[in-house]
């Protein structure tokens, strides 16, 4: 008999905000909890919210990916400039891999979403282009499924624990 998968810590509601040109920022921490954060150039929701994989450009996240390697805790912000509406997930099983041709749509597709995201700001496409640029033999991904999911939303329910989805 088939298992059905694992319940998702996000509604769809936060999955499509996430997975709709938001600003995506990657954080880890070292043996003497230093943290060490960078601005993904990219992200991907996979699997129903289960599986997520961030982008990052490993010259500038060295430290991070370093982090990343040796403890495997990872925590990742989506925030919708527009609204700042903020995710936050972390995992105590981040796995890294080197950027693929595979990855290519997805980056394209995150850049597209900054593109029009920004725009609704004040920014031009160019802005998102300048800010999100990067090599593909320069990308790292860090795949992770969900641990803890939190709404980081400033407000009063900033903090809270978002609570698993059937």
């Amino acid at each position: 008999m088939p298992t059905a998968p694992a319940p998702t810590l996000l509604s769809a509601d936060h999955l499509a905000m996430m997975d709709g040109g938001v600003s995506v920022i990657v954080s880890s921490c070292g043996t003497d909890l230093a943290p060490s954060v960078m601005r993904a150039v990219g992200s991907h929701i996979g699997d129903g919210g289960r599986r997520i994989t961030v982008f990052v450009c490993r010259s500038q996240s060295t430290q991070l990916l370093r982090d990343v390697a040796r403890s495997a805790r990872l925590a990742a912000v989506f925030s919708q400039p527009s609204t700042h509406r903020t995710v936050q997930l972390k995992t105590r099983a981040a796995r890294l891999r080197e950027a693929t041709d595979a990855d290519v749509p997805a980056l394209q597709r995150y850049l597209r979403g900054m593109e029009i995201e920004l725009t609704r700001i004040g920014f031009g496409a160019v802005y998102a282009r300048a800010m999100l640029a990067h090599r593909l033999d320069d990308v790292v991904a860090i795949e992770f499924e969900p641990e803890l999911a939190f709404d980081q939303t400033p407000g009063p329910k900033a903090g809270q624990p978002i609570v698993g989805m059937p």
